[in-house]
């Protein structure tokens, strides 16, 4: 059932992320500002994240089982739009990059799906294992540019909706919610007024707005940022956007497995103070061979980590049969926080002429979040285990949420 969840939110990230690639095509086609083009690539990434938060609260009613064909044929709609008719206007790719983000809310179907089937020592780590499932943008990256220089701008988006349609088939065939899986019997607006009222709500969502949406500004921004801040060609700047990408990715488990072990406001801690340190040295835009490349790849390894480390707080903090809930709004969060970063960085490099003002920008937030983490995030943590009274990493038969 993970490597089901897992295969099913790649699926679902790669159609998500099909524009990001082609924004600076788009930009030469059409004639976009940098304004415009940050836009584009951000329209999914708002309306996939504002879309968690009643998919969360809708899988915890009804299941993965059920949600996840949903999402996932759903989205060959506004992906096949855009592949055969909607990308000869700023207008026509707004509106398929608005439906786009409907496979931006896969993953609020994944992670309480994924933390029903696992007891609580292992759930950093199996929602980590997850995460990763957020390299579909790394899928995107690698083969869309080459796939429209190969073919046509219509074979990317062809491909992922056929990728899209035999997954949804599958899922629908095979997947199966956790035996004794709690199913909340109150209204959908009272479970989202209950969800709000938590602490853990709040904390993971303030958290998840800079590590994941660091990620996701930069996996969508880091082709722009590579070809204007350094003159990259559109091929190399998306390679080294997958780089980026696969590193997160591969990092999103280690940070949950490492939660597990010592707990995930220490390893949130850490990745943020990471962070801080990267966007700080890439503020004054360093040469690329080798600081430049140095300072990427040690803030994708800690947002992936950071991300990971997140949801491993989800899990041990959230109550039974609210995890949908508050993934859906933690997870808005996190996509929200991917999408004011291009616009801000695009609007400062049009007036400015310069990247520095908007890197400088993420080390100040990165080290609020890390202020917050160590101040409040911490305690909550500690609170929690007082009231269990086991220490981290214990483990126990229970097997469902």
């Amino acid at each position: 059932m993970l490597a089901l969840a897992t295969v099913g939110f790649a699926v679902n990230f790669w159609a998500w992320a099909l524009l990001s690639p082609l924004g600076p095509r788009f930009k030469d086609s059409l004639e976009l500002s940098s304004f415009q083009q940050s836009l584009l690539v951000a329209v999914p990434v708002v309306v996939g994240s504002l879309g968690r938060v009643p998919i969360g609260a809708l899988t915890d009613r009804f299941g993965g089982r059920v949600m996840f064909p949903i999402v996932s044929a759903a989205t060959i709609v506004p992906v096949l739009y855009l592949g055969l008719a909607g990308h000869s206007s700023l207008a026509a790719l707004l509106v398929g990059g608005f439906f786009l983000g409907i496979g931006g809310t896969a993953f609020a179907v994944g992670v309480p799906f994924v933390n029903a089937w696992f007891p609580p020592a292992r759930r950093g780590l199996a929602i980590g294992v997850f995460g990763a499932g957020m390299g579909g943008t790394a899928i995107s990256a690698l083969t869309t540019v080459k796939l429209v220089k190969a073919h046509s701008t219509s074979t990317p988006f062809l491909i992922s909706a056929v990728a899209l349609a035999v997954y949804a088939l599958i899922a629908a065939l095979l997947l199966r919610d956790a035996p004794g899986r709690t199913v909340p019997t109150e209204p959908l607006a009272r479970r989202l007024g209950a969800t709000l009222k938590l602490g853990i709500t709040w904390q993971a969502s303030a958290l998840y707005a800079v590590a994941f949406g660091g990620y996701v500004a930069f996996s969508v921004y880091l082709p722009t940022y590579l070809r204007t801040g350094y003159g990259l060609t559109q091929a190399d700047a998306a390679n080294r956007m997958a780089g980026f990408v696969l590193l997160a990715v591969a990092m999103r488990p280690v940070g949950g497995w490492l939660s597990d072990r010592l707990g995930p406001a220490r390893v949130v801690a850490a990745t943020l103070s990471v962070v801080v340190a990267g966007a700080v040295v890439q503020s004054f835009t360093p040469g690329l061979a080798p600081v430049g490349t140095i300072a990427f790849l040690a803030m994708a390894a800690a947002l992936g980590a950071g991300s990971g480390a997140t949801f491993a707080l989800v899990a041990l903090l959230t109550p039974a049969g609210k995890v949908g809930s508050v993934t859906g709004v933690v997870g808005a969060a996190g996509g929200l926080g991917g999408f004011l970063p291009p616009l801000v960085m695009g609007s400062l490099y049009g007036e400015y002429g310069t990247y520095a003002a908007g890197l400088a920008l993420l080390a100040v937030v990165a080290a609020a979040a890390l202020a917050y983490t160590l101040i409040g995030v911490r305690a909550a943590e500690g609170e929690r285990k007082q009231r269990t009274g086991r220490p981290r990493g214990h483990r126990t038969a229970r097997t469902t949420a």
